[in-house]
């Protein structure tokens, strides 16, 4: 599903009032009325509450004065409280604040931190809060009177509905400025927004609506937008179908080079889930001194021992070895648990410049590649690298911060830079491709946070890789059954479930997206619903 950032939501904005002639006012009025429906699908006894609407000067507050206008016509007891002085509303904004004094709705003005404290006993009436105060246009970290207001909502425990977007989250990256408010459900209008389906926005985006207004598909469809959620319509699209006549030897095989003395579980897990993935063979690249060891763990897979060092990791003498047996091999997973030694830098070193197979990425392998990025863009095949946001901070050679604080611009810059996708672990894990897409995926949840995860993900991706897929799709159904097959782990257990049953999990998390029996968002915070155009009173 195509996301719009809030320049690109603009575009379609200004496109279908200057193209189609459908006036801006037009626009507001279905986006009021659509919300008004939502509201009440939300609240179904709003209309027997007092309902407070903190309405800004900008069209989020006018999209607010027309559910405070349709609402009072339904009987609700409904009181704007207008963050700004009437005088500097403008637009369409200030025409339909004209129409509330006709229909005797009250207004209380709270246009700086002076009235927010007189008049701040009057805003305990309210038992439902509408949230209009900041639309997609904002960037800048929330001051003054208006962050006193959101931190009184949220500190109230009263429930609050959020039009377009919560106001102060920033609806490109889904970081709060300064502050946002927490939502129990959001109306957003014409198309989502990146950051409503992102972490932490999601989590203060609630259920999530997707209102149509008006604005034509051609007008949407035409804008060049590169920011994709994954859904399990997607993911049906693309699972691959065997023929009957299927057999092991033309479903793919993966080399799997892993492990290090202490670390054979990562490549036996990795190893397993490619199988479970649809690989038809999988072969295990370990040091000789652990080959006994990995293939008591690994029952359904191959061996192949290479030199170790002293320390029992893999040596640089392994890399020929690992380059010749690729030649009838589909993929290479290369990373987990090899361990950090220099002798093992160098041999990852010559399999990226040198491999003709694709490669998944992960684990020490990018510990190794972070102390050299530029290795990356020497490499013969495709790569997909699956860090999380520690590996990631070394690669990109920051901090972690810095990468929670702009996941998806971190990922796409990347992957351009380096000509790799990146699958950047996480709460909503994001996808990036060389060429600028980026995907970001609705399943998973908390449970994940348990050793092996990461090794179980680069299996399943090499897995469908080789299976004939390109990077890109295994990349994304490879993060999505990933989390599906935890998803349905956590609904039968909670947390505390392993890797290994994850893995074990992934056969029913497929049955289950091909048959619709799972949803996109089981263990998500939020939903989407789409809504038309006539929606409200």
């Amino acid at each position: 599903m195509r996301l719009l950032t809030a320049d690109e939501m603009r575009e379609a904005d200004r496109q279908t009032i200057e193209s189609f002639g459908i006036p801006g006012r037009v626009l507001m009025e279905n986006a009021g009325r659509g919300a008004v429906r939502v509201f009440l699908e939300n609240f179904p006894d709003a209309l027997n509450k007092a309902v407070g609407i903190a309405a800004g000067r900008g069209n989020n507050g006018g999209d607010g004065f027309v559910m405070a206008r349709c609402l009072a016509s339904m009987g609700a007891d409904v009181t704007i409280f207008l963050l700004s002085e009437p005088a500097r509303l403008s637009g369409d904004a200030a025409a339909n604040f004209g129409l509330l004094s006709p229909l005797n709705i009250p207004v209380i003005e709270i246009p700086d931190v002076d009235a927010f404290h007189t008049l701040k006993s009057r805003m305990q009436k309210p038992m439902l809060w509408i949230d209009a105060i900041f639309g997609t246009g904002l960037n800048s970290d929330i001051r003054g009177h208006y962050r006193q207001i959101i931190d009184f909502i949220n500190d109230s425990g009263k429930p609050v509905f959020s039009v377009d977007i919560p106001s102060g989250l920033h609806a490109d990256i889904g970081q709060p400025l300064g502050t946002c408010i927490k939502a129990h459900a959001t109306a957003t209008f014409g198309a989502a927004k990146p950051g409503l389906v992102m972490a932490p926005g999601c989590a203060c985006s609630g259920r999530l609506s997707i209102i149509d207004i008006g604005i034509p598909n051609q007008v949407i469809s035409e804008i060049n937008s590169t920011h994709h959620l994954i859904t399990a319509e997607d993911i049906r699209a693309i699972l691959p179908n065997r023929p009957v006549d299927t057999h092991k030897g033309n479903t793919g095989h993966v080399l799997v080079a892993a492990c290090s003395k202490g670390k054979t579980g990562a490549g036996a897990l990795s190893a397993i889930a490619a199988l479970r993935a649809g690989a038809g063979l999988v072969t295990l690249a370990v040091p000789d001194t652990l080959a006994p060891i990995i293939e008591g763990l690994a029952l359904e897979t191959m061996t192949l021992a290479l030199p170790a060092t002293a320390d029992g990791a893999l040596s640089e003498a392994g890399a020929d070895i690992i380059l010749e047996n690729l030649n009838d091999k589909q993929c290479l997973a290369l990373g987990p648990g090899i361990g950090t030694l220099p002798e093992t830098g160098r041999m990852v070193r010559r399999i990226v410049e040198n491999s003709l197979s694709p490669m998944v990425m992960d684990a020490d392998a990018l510990n190794l590649v972070a102390q050299n990025p530029k290795i990356l863009k020497n490499k013969q095949a495709e790569i997909v690298i699956t860090p999380h946001p520690g590996e990631m901070a070394r690669l990109a050679g920051t901090i972690v911060a810095d990468i929670q604080a702009d996941r998806v611009g971190v990922a796409k810059r990347f992957a351009k830079d380096f000509g790799v996708c990146v699958v950047l672990k996480g709460a909503r894990t994001v996808i990036a491709a060389p060429k600028g897409d980026v995907f970001i995926n609705p399943t998973g949840n908390p449970g994940m946070a348990s050793a092996g995860m990461g090794d179980a993900l680069t299996g399943i991706i090499a897995g469908i890789i080789a299976q004939g897929h390109d990077i890109l799709t295994a990349a994304r159904l490879g993060v999505y059954i990933h989390g599906a097959a935890a998803d349905i782990l956590m609904a039968e257990t909670g947390p505390g479930f392993l890797a290994s049953e994850v893995i074990d999990t992934i056969a029913d998390a497929v049955f289950k997206i091909k048959n619709k029996t799972i949803s996109d968002y089981s263990q998500s915070v939020f939903s989407i619903v789409f809504h038309n155009g006539q929606a409200g009173a």
